[in-house]
């Protein structure tokens, strides 16, 4: 199925570019969250006479990814999981806790889909270098550290 990308999508395209993907991947993901649109002539028309709107939009959202960038890296959050003697964690540290911990702390905008975990839930005591995807071309360095409740 060929559509047209109403914003930037990482791997996939910039706004306004004409890409063919998928069916289940256009069906299920771009087309119910306005990501995109099916490509037929009419909607090509209708995208070239909202081009510049959408284009002030995604600067707008560009710039606020930005904003919050400034605000979040290279901040420090800390969790307290409970632990054994030798520092591994009963259970492990996901995306969810992370961005619960970041809402907590006041970064109330972010989600655990934003949250970047390269290697995996964290399951041991330490300090972890996490990434957060706030725009496709924004992503915050932070660090967690995972703390052991020995109780």
């Amino acid at each position: 199925m060929q559509v047209i990308l109403l914003e930037k999508v990482v791997n996939l395209g910039n706004l306004g570019d004409v890409v063919r993907v998928r069916d289940g991947y256009a069906r299920n993901f771009l087309l119910p969250r306005k990501i995109a649109r099916r490509a037929t002539a009419a909607a090509l028309q209708e995208f070239e006479a909202r081009r510049a709107e959408l284009e002030k939009l995604q600067a707008e959202k560009l710039a606020a990814a930005q904003a919050q960038n400034d605000k979040l890296n290279g901040q420090s959050v800390t969790l307290v999981q409970k632990a054994g003697v030798d520092g591994r964690l009963f259970g492990s540290v996901t995306t969810m806790d992370i961005a619960a911990a970041l809402q907590g702390a006041g970064y109330a905008e972010i989600v655990k889909s934003q949250v970047r975990l390269p290697d995996g839930p964290l399951k041991a005591v330490g300090e972890y270098p996490v990434q957060i995807a706030l725009h496709a071309d924004v992503v915050a360095d932070i660090t967690v550290v995972v703390q052991g409740d020995v109780a």
